[in-house]
Parts: C-alpha cells; sequence; structure tokens
C-alpha cells in the first residue's frame, strides 16, 4: 500500500485531485487570464481566503495559484493565471468548458478571527490583488463583522490592472476605503501616480488597524517603514508569500525559509514571525 493510500481520507485528499470545469474566462491583461471554475461533481469547494490551490492539466503538471474569490460566493471559484511557464501557458490555452485538475485547498489563509471587530488595511501590489482579492471579497460580504476597510491597489501601469469592474465598484463603493495608483501613467490615467507608500498620504491609519500586504518583494521594506512610522505593531501585520510557492505539500523544498514551509506554514504569516528572514522579501 502506498503511503498516500495509508493516509486518513482527509490527507489522501490532498493527493487526489478533483475535476474542475472553466465556467468562464476573461482576459484583464496580456499576460494573466481570470478562471472562474465550478467543480465537476457540483459540490462547493470549501476554503478560507489566502488559501492555495495546486491547478493542473493532465501531461504538463500542475501549479500552486491562490483563490482569487472568497468562500462565501457559492458554487463557483476563481484563479488567476499568468502565462510564464509551460504549464501556466498550456492552462492559458483553454476554452470555457474545458475541464482541470485541482488539488486543495492547501496551506494556511488568513485568520479571520484575528481580523474581525477591527479596522482592516490591504496593500496590494499587481498581482498580489489576485490572493487578496478573495479576502477582500469576503469582508465586503460580511461587511457588519469588520469595521473601517481601506484598500490600496498599485499596478506598474493602467493597463496591467487587473479586475476591472471590482476597481470600478470599489472606486464608488461607500463601504471600503479605495485608493489606487499606478508607477507610470498613460493618457488615459487621471489618478495618483507613484509607488504605493504615496497612498499613505492620501488617508489616515488607526495604529490600531490589522494590515495585510501582498505583492513584489520589493514592497514589503517600504510599506513596513511607513506602518512602522504610523505605529502598527507588527504583530498585526500580515504578509503572503504565495509567490514562493511549488508543491503545495512541502516536499520539494522549493518555498522553505530557514525551518518554515511557506506551502505548510503559511501563505500567510504574521510579519512579525518573519521580520528577521530578509530571504522572504527577496
Amino acid at each position: 500500500m502506498s503511503q498516500a493510500q495509508t493516509h486518513s481520507h482527509d490527507h489522501e485528499n490532498i493527493f487526489l485531485p478533483k475535476q474542475a470545469r472553466i465556467v468562464r474566462i476573461d482576459q484583464p491583461t496580456d499576460a494573466e487570464r481570470h478562471f472562474t471554475l465550478r467543480l465537476a461533481d457540483d459540490t462547493d469547494m470549501a476554503f478560507q481566503p489566502g488559501q492555495i490551490l495546486e491547478v493542473g492539466l493532465l501531461g504538463y503538471g500542475e501549479i500552486p495559484i491562490g483563490f482569487a474569490s472568497s468562500p462565501t460566493r457559492k458554487k463557483t471559484f476563481d484563479i488567476v493565471v499568468r502565462g510564464v511557464g509551460r504549464v501556466s501557458k498550456a492552462i492559458n490555452a483553454l476554452k470555457a468548458g474545458d475541464l482541470l485538475q485541482v488539488r486543495g485547498p492547501l496551506g494556511h489563509g488568513f485568520d479571520l478571527d484575528q481580523l474581525r471587530g477591527h479596522d482592516v488595511l490591504i496593500v496590494a501590489g499587481g498581482i498580489g490583488l489576485c490572493p487578496t482579492r478573495s479576502l477582500i471579497q469576503y469582508i465586503l460580504d460580511r461587511r457588519s463583522e469588520f469595521k473601517n476597510f481601506t484598500l490600496f491597489f498599485g499596478a506598474r501601469s493602467p493597463k496591467e490592472q487587473l479586475f476591472l469592474d471590482d476597481l470600478a465598484q470599489w472606486r464608488k463603493a461607500k463601504d471600503v476605503a479605495y485608493h489606487e495608483t499606478v508607477d507610470r501613467a498613460d493618457d488615459t490615467w487621471k489618478g495618483n501616480v507613484g509607488v504605493i507608500t504615496t497612498l499613505f498620504k492620501k488617508t489616515t491609519i488607526d495604529p490600531a488597524t490589522r494590515v495585510i500586504i501582498c505583492g513584489p518583494p520589493v514592497m514589503y521594506k517600504f510599506v513596513i517603514a511607513e506602518l512602522d512610522r504610523i505605529g502598527i505593531p507588527r504583530s498585526n501585520v500580515y504578509v503572503d508569500l504565495e509567490r514562493r510557492m511549488k508543491c503545495g505539500i512541502g516536499k520539494c523544498g522549493h518555498c522553505q525559509i530557514n525551518d518554515a514551509y511557506v506551502c505548510l506554514d503559511g501563505p500567510v504569516f504574521c510579519y512579525k514571525d518573519m521580520e528577521n528572514l530578509e530571504e522572504a522579501f527577496r
């Protein structure tokens, strides 16, 4: 009997993929595709915002991707795939109605109990908006459970912005203080130009706020410096290190940082636990 078979039924599911059908595909940018999926057996996918899914295609392999929608949205779930390697490019060539293999959910998501009843600030850079969108939707769907909700989103340029329908809604929404910026403007852009930390000047953040950061490695250092200036304790800051993951089950070692495995111990970490691990933010 193989090791996988000797595990309990719950663990067995980690190794056995389920089939998911592509319900719809949007292409928000040249590089990314936004998939809405539904399990082929019509059951709900039970997961926490911030958790990971291994998404595979027979004959190609699989890649780890964070859920880009909230478990409060039943029946379907979203992922965003950036076409960079063999597997992701093959997935991005699929059409609505095609089937994918999915394994998960894996890892530890956002600790919602640490966020409920508090002001929440999400700082998302680039495709860091994908895994945080799961939490954004969750907070908006259960808005009464959270106090003030502020969202910062930074993209390199207007044409690299994701979830354009969402952005349009958030700009108008009364229940989220949404601020956005781009590094480089084009002729169409009327908003803020500059790195994401320039958004801190646009609003006042309470020192008791719970903060979630997800984005390119260069961003963390500068955002943390702003949070230190405000006086937010590092124990109230959470980071999503999803981009380091590979196998999702602690076997390949790709995501190991000292004695921590991002896929098993994260991808969401309290910044206080990671602040001395510089390689986590490279």
